[in-house]
């Protein structure tokens, strides 16, 4: 006769046993893989990295009795080294799902190869729109902000103020030619005119022979079609050539905290930026936010809290399903709404993109601001359907 204490003990095991035996290896595995020492590394980098830690840590480290892992590393800005780790990390190490992959190209290259791997990446770093667009895969999803949500708030609103003629400084590589595309369509469509563009490197040190070309364009908005420090860079330049002082407006197109806190009010301030999450923008927000700075000594700008809501989510779904199988996770994050700090009333299109809101931004002056990280005045809230392509319109051959 079996002993009651005996059977349950062996019955605990069992269902232990059974739960873990869903989730591959015995252990969920979650790569961010981003610039962690680059141009990009404060829009993302080690942040990012610290904001999925605390999502697992907030989701109680376990999912369906098995631990939760974040795995880390910097692609340098180098889409084969990016592919290479990402390979090495599916064939070898196991992990389920890659995520932050600031940098399109990368992000691209990642999500093409983990579609052919049966394996899901939620970009939050990355900005092309071309991600859900000609380039969508069915594991993959595309979560924080995008070149169209981008060009929608700043490009469309600065033309409405009489920025109505557009001059590009943009990055020569994917996500500069998204931006740039996506930003002239709402130049366009709001009345306005592009007069010219010219292209620099990723990493550039001096813009100056870029910033004489746009000042000659007599443009009334040159347009910063880049990112991190090639954006801080070109601003500071830009003041040194008088760009500004001689009547000319600088678009920061991804213009976020990070950059702004880098740069400082004095030569920041007034410019207009689109974000998809501010700290300070509502209850929830702060919340958030103050987390990050106690862990991290620094506020989190659009890209560390998506990073944290796409794992959060991601985890979701795994415990909603009772498995990680890609194929059943990857549906369960299409039906799922989302709504969280981050995200309010978010939906998963089906190509992928999550839709959301997002928030215009003015940079105050250094008079307007109460603290260090007290930074924007909300202008406008540009609605998520109307930040981001339709399903119809993206671009995207996957089936509805």
């Amino acid at each position: 006769m079996i002993k009651a204490g005996f059977a349950g003990a062996a019955l605990a095991a069992l269902l232990a046993t059974t739960a873990q035996a869903q989730i591959a290896n015995n252990a969920l595995k979650i790569g961010v893989l981003n610039d962690q020492s680059g141009v990009y590394a404060d829009i993302g980098g080690k942040w990012s990295v610290e904001a999925a830690k605390m999502a697992v840590e907030d989701f109680g480290g376990t999912v369906l009795g098995a631990p939760i892992q974040i795995l880390s590393a910097d692609h340098q800005n180098k889409p084969d080294l990016a592919s290479t780790i990402a390979r090495q990390w599916y064939d070898v190490d196991k992990v389920a799902m890659i995520t932050e992959l600031t940098n399109s190209a990368v992000g691209l290259a990642v999500q093409a190869l983990s579609a052919e791997k049966h394996k899901i990446t939620i970009n939050t770093g990355a900005a092309s729109s071309d991600l859900t667009g000609k380039a969508c895969e069915p594991y993959g999803f595309h979560w924080a902000y995008d070149t169209h949500a981008l060009a929608t708030g700043t490009g469309g609103y600065m033309t409405k103020q009489g920025g109505d003629t557009w001059f590009f400084l943009t990055a020569d590589y994917a996500f500069g030619t998204s931006l740039q595309a996506d930003t002239t369509a709402a130049v366009e469509a709001a009345g306005g005119k592009v007069l010219g563009a010219v292209r620099h490197p990723v990493n550039n040190s001096d813009f100056s022979s870029f910033l004489l070309q746009a000042q000659a364009s007599k443009a009334k908005v040159v347009g910063l079609a880049n990112a991190g420090l090639d954006t801080t860079n070109a601003i500071k330049q830009a003041a040194e050539f008088g760009i500004v002082a001689g009547g000319q407006k600088i678009a920061g197109l991804l213009y976020t905290t990070a950059e702004v806190h880098g740069l400082g009010l004095k030569a920041a301030q007034g410019s207009i930026t689109t974000e998809g999450y501010y700290w300070d923008l509502d209850d929830k927000s702060r919340e958030f936010g103050n987390r990050f700075m106690k862990r991290t000594g620094r506020m989190p700008n659009m890209v560390h809290a998506g990073t944290y809501s796409a794992v959060m989510q991601y985890l979701k779904a795994v415990q909603a399903v009772g498995s990680d199988d890609a194929d059943k996770v990857a549906k369960k994050l299409h039906e799922m709404p989302v709504d969280d700090f981050f995200a309010k009333g978010g939906k998963v299109l089906p190509n992928g993109r999550m839709i959301h809101d997002m928030y215009l931004f003015q940079v105050k002056t250094p008079e307007e601001s109460k603290g260090e990280w007290d930074l924007y005045k909300l202008l406008a809230t540009v609605p998520g359907p109307q930040a981001y392509f339709t399903f119809q319109d993206s671009g995207c051959k996957l089936t509805n």
